[in-house]
Parts: structure tokens; sequence; C-alpha cells
């Protein structure tokens, strides 16, 4: 890879890598993460092991369980992310993760209050909100802790509690709903039914654990870079900003300062999604869906329009690099199909297959969180050796968790037989987990260290607002429209296959020399470093 000869550290990738040994706080400090990211995805997870009995108590569609699992959660989860993670770029990470992973918890047990979708949806929201502290605190952090040489490797492990958690959801989940609804067939303490008490077993103990994770020490930024950089005096300032600038309508004011010009293509832009989600709806019939999305959307623009006025080095780093935004919206498509066959497939092997409740814990579930752990952990290390080897080497496994998948999913949502459509849906968890790694790492590499609770925030735009919010009800939508046939719907997804595989192809060609350049390209954005 080229370098500058002024630049120092030439290269992200490169910063740290004659660091012989990790401290072993880092990895007490890493495990630690993974529970919280554990947690995080049981709260997030369990929904599809309740979704047919949510379906059947609150009378609601697939079309809704895909809106209520994707949209609802994602446009919050990544509209407050932007804010969160420019909170994470300035402030101390471990409270902020402590006091995010208080408030989805306790918003996950408020679920189990629940009696109609409208409250459902408005405590999946605050789910999100307090989701969105999580990856960007731990991703920044994790950078801190890690030399570069070892970054994918850690935080793959930490992105294993993504499928650790989502596996062990349906097992937890299952058990508690079988045996709550045996022990009170008429409704429990309080009246609640088995999916209410589902959602206060596992939110309750989030709250201990967050009082954990404030005893953990803050690292110095940027110092395993060599690039050390002083705390902001005035953290949440940066924070207040970016809240106005990306929630609408303040997000009109906040152009509104910027200038005329500024104020007429903010206003142009909420035209247009205003306009395309008026669309979506008379052409589907699904009013939520897309005013949720078109309120995202709108306010990923604005923000997006303001960060280039305020911030041109960040904006340069991320939105405006071909590399970076080719290796997040690839990255995309590969959530878009995995949080589909995720979500969808215990519905699925319930209605289709007869399955029920304990069995798909044990032998969907289980085997889902073993097969992501084992994914993603090789999928990182694989990167980190390809990256050692080729420039390249990360996209490498990112496009290999995008196609390899394909065949097993095809399988498992084809069959009629039980035991093919667990190995099926065990290998296409195993091949699609190995991306997480490598995308995270490479994203990371493409930024400097104050930006990467920003650049985070922007990588999960990508999972969240393309991956969670339109595969989960896509595959929901089509299963509606054809007389609830789950199987179409989640290989209707796969269309967003090819869209992945141009953009991946194109960040072969170039991550390597936007890695190599970071320093010399937001020196001539403004950067003083």
């Amino acid at each position: 890879m080229s370098q500058t000869k002024d630049a120092a550290p030439p290269s992200h990738d490169t910063a740290g890598a004659g660091t012989d040994t990790v401290p072993a706080y880092s990895w007490y400090a890493l495990s630690v993460l993974v529970l919280v990211y554990v947690l995080n995805f049981i709260d997030r997870q369990i929904l599809s092991i309740l979704a047919n009995d949510i379906k059947a108590d609150l009378g609601v569609e697939d079309d809704y369980l895909g809106f209520l699992y994707g949209t609802a959660f994602a446009v919050f989860y990544a509209l407050f992310g932007i804010p969160l993670g420019k909170l994470a770029d300035s402030w101390k990470r471990v409270r902020l993760m402590s006091l995010g992973l208080a408030l989805w918890s306790t918003m996950t047990a408020l679920s189990g209050f629940a009696k109609n979708a409208t409250t459902l949806t408005v405590a999946r929201i605050g789910v999100g909100v307090g989701e969105a502290t999580a990856s960007p605190s731990a991703y920044s952090l994790i950078s801190d802790w890690f030399p570069a040489r070892l970054r994918a490797t850690a935080l793959a492990i930490y992105s294993s509690g993504l499928y650790i958690g989502g596996g062990i959801s349906l097992l937890i989940g299952g058990l508690i709903v079988e045996n709550w609804n045996a022990a009170y067939p008429q409704g429990g303490p309080l009246g609640l039914v088995g999916w209410q008490a589902a959602f206060l077993a596992v939110g309750i103990p989030g709250i201990a654990l967050a009082l954990w994770v404030l005893t953990l020490r803050e690292p110095v930024r940027g110092a395993m870079d060599g690039l050390p950089t002083p705390e902001d005096p005035a953290p949440f300032r940066g924070f207040v900003r970016e809240l106005f600038q990306v929630i609408p309508p303040f997000t009109v004011f906040g152009a509104a300062g910027r200038g005329a010009g500024a104020l007429a293509l903010n206003l142009l832009g909420a035209a247009f999604f205003a306009a395309l989600a008026w669309a979506l709806w008379r052409w589907t019939g699904v009013f939520e869906q897309w005013l949720f999305l078109g309120v995202g959307y709108y306010a990923v623009f604005s923000w997006a329009m303001g960060l280039r006025a305020r911030d041109l080095p960040t904006f340069r780093l991320t939105w405006g690099s071909p590399a970076f935004m080719c290796v997040v919206l690839g990255y995309g498509t590969v959530a878009f199909v995995a949080y589909a066959v995720s979500y969808w497939g215990a519905p699925y092997a319930e209605r289709a297959l007869g399955v029920n409740k304990t069995d798909l814990g044990w032998f969907l579930g289980a085997p889902a969180a073993v097969a992501g752990f084992l994914g993603v952990i090789l999928g990182g290390r694989m990167a980190d050796f390809l990256l050692e080897r080729r420039p390249e080497g990360r996209i490498w496994v990112i496009l290999f968790g995008l196609v390899a998948p394909i065949p097993a999913i095809w399988v498992a949502y084809t069959t009629d037989d039980v035991v093919p459509f667990y190995i099926g849906a065990f290998v296409a968890q195993l091949l699609s987990a190995s991306a997480l790694g490598a995308a995270a790492a490479s994203s990371q590499a493409l930024v400097l260290p104050r930006m990467r609770g920003l650049a985070t925030a922007t990588f999960f735009l990508s999972t969240t607002l393309i991956g969670l919010g339109l595969g989960p009800f896509m595959a929901g939508y089509v299963s509606a429209t054809n007389g609830d046939d789950l199987s179409v719907g989640v290989l209707s997804t796969l269309v967003a296959a090819p869209f992945g595989l141009v953009l991946l192809i194109a960040a072969l060609k170039l991550v390597p020399g936007a890695a190599s350049s970071v320093v010399e390209r937001a020196r001539e954005a403004g950067e003083p470093v």
C-alpha cells in the first residue's frame, strides 16, 4: 500500500502492529462487552420465538410482525445512534453504555405489559434508543484496547454476542412461554401470558449488568494507534448539536442555520422522501412501515448534509468516501438477508413444519448460537489472516458471507423435513456470520480514532435502515400477500444479493488505497493531524 512520507501512522491497519502482547485487562473488558451484546440480542431477537403468540393475541399480520421486529426498532436505533455515536466520541464510553443498557432492559421488561400493538411498538422504540448506545461505545473501546493487528478478531469476538444472544433467546423464550402457559393456562400474576412473562424475564437482568459495566476502566482514546486524543471539555455540546441535526422537525432549523441553499436542499429532501413514502404506502397498503422509514431516511439525509458543513474531514472519510460506502452498503445487503432468515426461522418452523417452541429452542436456537459464534470468530481470524497477505483481504470475507449462505437458505426454506431445515439454518448462520467482523474492522480502518463512534453509527445505519428495516418486513409482507407463505417471503429477500455483489467488488478495488491514505485525506479536508 502506498504511504505518505509525513503521515504517522500512515495506516490504521498497520498502527500498533508491533505490539506483541495485549494486557489481560483488555480481554476481561472484552468479555464484559460480549455479555452486554448477548443480552442486547436476547432482548432484540426474542420476538422471533414470540411472534406467533403475539400475532394470535394482538390480532396482527406478518407484515406488522416484520415491522415490529425491524423498522420500529431500526429507525430509532439508527437515528439515535448518530448523536449517541458522537457522544461516544467525546464522553465516557463506559458510562454511556451502562446508561443505554439500563434503558433498553427497562423497555424490554415494559414490553411484557403491552396489551395492544401500539403499546408494544412504543416499547420497541425505547429498546431501539437504548441499544443505540452499545456498539458505537463498544467499537470505539475495543479499538483502544486492542492493536490494529487484532482488531478484526476482537470485534468478531464482541460480535459473537449477536449470535449467542440470538440463539439463546429462542431457547429461553421457548422454555418460558411453554412452561408459563402450562402453569397458568388462563394467565398468571397480573394477567400475564407466556410471551409477556418472557419479556420480563429477559429484561430485568440487564439492570444488574449495567452496574457491572460501570466498573470498567475507560482507556485513553487513540493511544493504541499512537494518536492520543484529549477529552472533549464539553462532550454534550456535540451530542445536542447532532440531536438537533437528525431529529425532525429540528432538522429544518438546523438546515436554516447553514443558509438559504442548505434550507432549500433540506426541504427538497423532505419532499422527496415524503413522496416516496406516500407512493410505497399506496402501493403496499402498509402505512406505519413507510412512515417510519420515510422519516428515518429524511433524517439521515439531513444529518449527512449537516455533517458535511460542520465536520468536513469526518464527512469526507465516511459519506464522501466511495470505499467506506461500498463496505457499509455491501454489508447492509448481507444483513438484509441474514436478519430476515434469523427472525422468521422460528415462526416458519412452527407453522410449516409443526415444531413446538421447546424443540425450536434446542434444535434451532442453540445450534444457531454455536454457528454464529463459530462463523464470526473464524471469519474475523480469516479477515486478519488475509489482510496480512492482501490489502483487500477483509473484503473477500464480506463477499464470502454474502454469497456462500444462499444454497443453505434455499434448502432450509424449501424442504418439508425438519432435519434439512435445521441443517440449512445452521450452515446459513455459520456462513453469513463470517462477514461481520471483517466489515466492522474495515469501516474502522477507514477513519481517524476521533471518528470511530460516528463511523460505527454510520455503519449501523446500513445494517439497520437497509438490513433490519427492510429485510424482515419484506419477508413478512410477501408472506402476508401470498397466503401467509413464509417460505416465499424469506426467499424473496435473496434479491438483495446481486446488489451486494456489485458493491463489494467495487470495495475490493477501492479499500486498499483508501485505508493507506486516511491521514492524508483527513489533512486535505482540514483535519489538524
